[in-house]
């Protein structure tokens, strides 16, 4: 291998991580090996990872199980065409999907991401309009502060406003925005002036939308806000009132990050089309699902409208990888198989002790804690690099963007690594908090 200050330059001069330029403000942190929620770096520091790698290793990185289970995978069959062919992994997959997700799901397509996952539920939506011979519905409504992902369809359901894709303005569908559901997961179920506010504008526009699309209980990259469950029970009832199908984004909820094994479960409510991905391969391999029910596949097969095509038109080349299936097998046995909902309550408890308390800071404008996502908000968007250097010199990795430094350990983080995540957090936003406070 060659050496590593000059993999680093030639990665500063020529490589694109998310969310940067080229060549980055700040260059990022080479890893050379992870093992349960330790990130090892070439300069061998250990860095207990906070992040989950984007909320996606459940069990940690390196899950004996998943592998185990990868292996024998890559050994027989590491990839195939889904078109035309199937195999036991996406069949496996499949049934045990329709068999956790709340009725009526029980039609899955797999794809390779989360966003991927979003088109595909999105040309779900606008397609059942079509074959019913309603081509009038074909917009979207969501709530503003939302996030579904980087791809065009998925990024005009973003927040207009404080998302991060106002440079393609133009180029995006318009589609109808409410006002973000009031923050607060435990607020008085009769707070209902947001739901009142989505109730007029559906009253007004429901003849042209396909679909309402909600991240459910957690807002997460379109500022990690927590909201009620009745909200999203009253949102289920609205969309069935006027006829407008509903989409849950499960991507980054899914699997049990909020205490439920899914979070529109928080409402004991089901989708009429659901997306997961991120968790469902336990961050081991890329994989997403979009699960619906069968009146919508039945809809789309069969057309009123002879000219209108009986299939669902998308197949990525990846689609079902059998590598990625099988770790999803895997990864969802293992859960199930676990104590995880005492792991959360572990997790919870332990964020909100440590995190509550930086409430008192000037600097700080509100910790929010729901199941083992842990959130601080700032009064400035200025301060997330000093505070993930802050980390990193207290040996845990936290990526904050904008006002949030938040953290969603591994459930499986042991007692003192998860002490050291959240000292460490607690030490990073004091010591930039201090400073400025003098």
């Amino acid at each position: 291998m060659q050496p590593w200050p000059a993999l680093l330059e030639f990665d500063k001069n020529h490589v694109w991580h998310p969310y940067s330029a080229i060549p980055p403000k700040s260059p990022p942190i080479a890893i050379v090996k992870t093992q349960g929620s330790i990130l090892t770096t070439a300069d061998n520091q250990q860095l207990v990872d906070g992040m989950s790698s984007w909320w996606a290793t459940l069990h940690g990185y390196n899950h004996p199980a998943i592998l185990k289970a990868m292996h024998a995978q890559l050994d027989t069959m590491p990839h195939i065409m889904f078109g035309g062919l199937t195999h036991q992994p996406a069949i496996e997959l499949s049934q045990r999907l329709v068999e956790l997700t709340p009725e009526p799901l029980n039609q899955v397509f797999l794809v390779d991401s989360g966003s991927v996952a979003m088109e595909v539920a999105i040309k779900m939506a606008m397609q059942y309009w079509k074959a019913l011979n309603q081509p009038n519905k074909h917009k979207l409504m969501t709530v503003r502060n939302g996030y579904h992902g980087d791809t065009f369809a998925t990024m005009a359901i973003c927040d207009p406003v404080n998302g991060m894709h106002g440079l393609f303005e133009q180029q995006l569908s318009q589609h109808i925005f409410a006002p973000a559901p009031t923050q607060g997961f435990e607020l008085d179920d009769n707070q209902h002036t947001d739901i009142q506010a989505v109730e007029a504008l559906l009253k007004e526009h429901h003849s042209s939308i396909a679909a309402f699309t909600i991240e459910p209980i957690v807002q997460g990259a379109g500022g990690m806000r927590f909201y009620r469950p009745d909200y999203l029970k009253q949102l289920r009832q609205l969309c069935d009132q006027y006829n407008v199908l509903l989409i849950i984004d499960e991507i980054a909820t899914g699997f049990g990050r909020t205490g439920k094994l899914f979070a529109s479960e928080w409402a004991g409510i089901s989708g009429d089309i659901m997306t997961l991905g991120k968790t469902l391969t336990g961050g081991h391999i890329s994989l997403a699902a979009t699960l619906t029910t069968q009146k919508i596949s039945q809809a789309i097969s069969n057309p009123l409208t002879p000219s209108i095509p009986n299939i669902l038109a998308h197949g990525p080349t990846f689609m079902a990888n059998p590598l990625a299936c099988q770790a999803a097998i895997a990864n969802i046995d293992l859960l199930l198989s676990t104590h995880w909902q005492a792991d959360i309550q572990r997790i919870e408890k332990q964020l909100a002790e440590q995190l509550k308390p930086l409430a008192d800071l000037d600097l700080v404008k509100e910790v929010r804690v729901l199941g083992a996502i842990g959130v601080v908000e700032l009064t400035r968007d200025d301060l997330g690099q000093p505070i993930q250097d802050e980390c990193v010199a207290n040996n845990i990795w936290i990526r904050p963007f904008g006002k949030l430094v938040y953290t969603m350990p591994a459930y499986n983080i042991p007692d003192t690594q998860l002490k050291q995540l959240t000292t460490g957090i607690v030490k990073a936003v004091e010591s930039i908090s201090n400073p400025i406070d003098n």
